[in-house]
């Protein structure tokens, strides 16, 4: 009986420590860099182009954030700023992150049907899935299976994104692959309807 609680125990330290790893307090201490770009924690950030980074999930994050750190996802405005990072910095920075929450846009009504449509059902005809299967109906996507709350992201990087995912430049980290199989099945007019159904998604 000892030797089942034990492993019990155990088993719910690793599940603990594979889902949330990181310690926020000391991820906000280090947080202060990401502030210039993303801005005040992580929720508004200079410029359109940039992400939210509030509410992500924290396991999209630190892999995010690894990826970024070891040269497998090539962002030059964030060159040399992870450089010496460890991996439990960055699961503090991830951790932080995700206690904060990201604020929703505002979509505007053009194009926000055959945003919806595509978000909800996908597109049949041309075999784009439904963002919502992975990233929620309400976009909080799914933390432990590493899928990222995009419900609120800024319209204009979402465009970035999949256009990068479509090209094929953003494609080394975690699950980059099934992204770039998707947005290469979108037309440009379904890629700026669906992010600005997204950016005002709750």
């Amino acid at each position: 009986m000892k030797k089942l609680i034990a492993g019990v125990v155990l088993g719910l330290g690793l599940s603990m420590a594979a889902h949330g790893a990181g310690d926020p307090e000391a991820g906000e201490a280090n947080a202060g860099v990401c502030a210039g770009c993303h801005g005040q924690n992580g929720a508004a950030p200079v410029m359109g182009a940039y992400p939210k980074i509030a509410g992500l999930g924290e396991k999209y994050l630190f892999q995010q954030l690894q990826a970024i750190r070891d040269g497998d996802r090539p962002i030059p405005e964030m060159t040399g700023l992870l450089d010496g990072k460890s991996d439990q910095d960055l699961q503090d920075l991830a951790a932080y992150f995700e206690q904060t929450d990201m604020p929703v846009g505002q979509a505007s009504p053009e194009g926000l049907e055959q945003g919806r449509s595509l978000y909800k059902g996908g597109n049949l005809a041309s075999g784009v899935a439904a963002c919502a299967a992975c990233h929620n109906p309400e976009g909080k996507g799914n933390g432990p299976a590493g899928y990222p709350h995009i419900g609120g992201q800024n319209a204009e990087y979402v465009i970035k994104s999949l256009n990068d995912y479509k090209s094929g430049e953003r494609n080394g980290a975690p699950q980059a692959q099934i992204m770039v199989d998707i947005a290469s099945r979108l037309t440009d007019a379904e890629i700026e309807a669906v992010a600005n159904y997204i950016s005002g998604l709750n």
